[in-house]
Formats: C-alpha cells, structure tokens, sequence
C-alpha cells in the first residue's frame, strides 16, 4: 500500500515515481558517499521528468566528480538549453573546483591592494566565547595578510555564538587590538558554515569595494574554502594559511578526498539538499 502510493499511474502498467523523492534520495546518497546509487536516481528523474534544471546540474557535476565526462557533457548540454545561467553556474562549480584542488596552502601573505578583500573565516568558540587555538593562528595569518596589503578591506566571518560572542565579533576584537583599524574590517555573524561564509561573505566584501579575495584560513580547510567563495562569485586570488598542518595538507587531495568539496560547491550553487 505505501509503494503503491508513491507511485503514480499514467496509463497501463507504467509507474512514475515522484520527482521530489528521487531528488532527495540522490542528494541522500551523494552525502553519504553513494555514488552510484545518487546517479542512478538522477537517471531514473531525467526519464520521468527531463526538464529538470536542477536534477541536470547536479548529474553534470556528480559526473564530473566520478569521471564520466560523456554524461557530464551530455547534461551540460540539455541544461544550456534549459536554463543558460544554471549552466554557466555548474561550469564555474569545474572551474572552481579545479582551482580549489590547485592551491596550495601558503603562509607567505600575498600583496594586494585595494580591490582585493581579505576574507577570515571562523572556527567554533569555546562555550565562555573565547577562542581556541585554531582561530588564533587563523587570525595570525590574517594579520601578516592585513599588515602586506594594508589599503585591503577585511571580512570577518563566523556566527554561531558561544556566551553572546560571535566568531566574527571575537576575531574582530582580537585584529583591532593587534593594531588594524576598525574602518577596515567588515563582519558577517551570520554564517554557520563554509557555504554561508562564502555566500555572505562575497556580498559583503563587493560592497566593500573588493572585486576579488585572498582567503585566509587553515591548511585543511583552505581547499574548500575557496572553492565555495569562486562559486559564489568572487574570483579567489590569494590563499593565506596558518602554519599548523601546513606539511600534511601540501599534496593535492585524490579524487575520493574532493567528496566535500563538491558536495560544498552544490550547496552554494543553492542547488536545495532536498525539496
């Protein structure tokens, strides 16, 4: 009775299943490291349902993750037709990516001027709000990156309060006391995650006048990071990185180690987890 009331009948002996269903069982089985299985509800929705812009973005990009470049092509192709800015999203989700496996983690600050921002990104407060020792070499890196391009505007970046103390308003405090002044620093205390960091993030440094950015977090971190702020919108020029893991974190990660990375790009994409 409940795989019966799943389905929905269009003529005799032919079973459609609901477009919503499989979406999200994909995007259930991308997370989850199901490669085969997210594919293979992708196929079965684009049969149902071809037209399905978002359904098609994420078979190009999935495609792209596991090497079939046939299939990625093909949906790259049927989605231009269909909506030509979602297109040129999930190619810049190549490019971006393609950067991100790239860079290499770098404590050396970069030399910008006024039109690069430099966005910092948080990392969780004790419950006191104080910070821990990842965020202090964070901002450390911040700091040489503010003091090598001092016309640079600063994002902070980081909600999730501890003791009514934002990330973004501990690593605020802790750069003015370092001597960088306050008309600098813009702060965003609202983002949760990599994805929002980016997200919010590139809006708040173009109003700030930055048309690109150097990223300014850790050695493992610094990979996904700028992949989402690229796919967000903002060209990524410079990485800037502490020196805690620096080594471990030199290699290019294999393609079964970018999971995250795509699965970040797809969320700031906005294509939805589920619907």
């Amino acid at each position: 009775m409940a795989a019966a009331a799943a389905l929905t009948l269009y003529g005799p002996a032919v079973a459609h299943a609901d477009a919503g269903a499989l979406y999200n069982s994909a995007q259930d089985n991308f997370t989850n490291g199901n490669d085969g299985g997210g594919l293979s509800d992708l196929r079965q929705l684009l049969n149902e349902s071809p037209d399905d812009a978002q359904a098609l973005s994420l078979q190009a990009i999935w495609s792209d993750y596991t090497g079939d470049l046939v299939t990625r092509e093909a949906a790259l192709n049927r989605l231009q037709g269909l909506n030509p800015q979602l297109a040129d999203g999930t190619r810049n989700v190549f490019r971006a990516i393609g950067s991100a496996v790239g860079t290499l983690p770098n404590p050396i600050p970069a030399i910008a001027g006024p039109a690069t921002g430099i966005a910092v990104l948080g990392y969780g407060l004790l419950p006191d709000g104080s910070m821990r020792p990842e965020l202090v070499n964070r901002l450390q890196a911040a700091w040489l990156q503010a003091i090598a391009s001092p016309m640079s505007p600063i994002l902070v970046s980081g909600g999730n309060p501890q003791n009514g103390i934002t990330e973004a308003a501990a690593m605020q405090g802790w750069l003015i006391g370092h001597g960088i002044p306050a008309s600098r620093i813009v702060a965003d205390h609202r983002a949760g995650s990599t994805v929002q960091n980016a997200l919010f993030g590139t809006d708040m440094l173009r109003k700030a006048g930055a048309t690109s950015a150097i990223v300014v977090t850790s050695p493992n971190h610094i990979r996904r990071a700028v992949a989402d702020f690229i796919v967000a919108g903002i060209p990524v020029v410079g990485a800037t990185t502490s020196l805690e893991q620096l080594v471990s974190s030199l290699a290019p990660p294999a393609r079964a180690n970018q999971r995250g990375i795509y699965l970040d790009a797809t969320r700031t994409l906005l294509l939805p987890t589920s619907r």
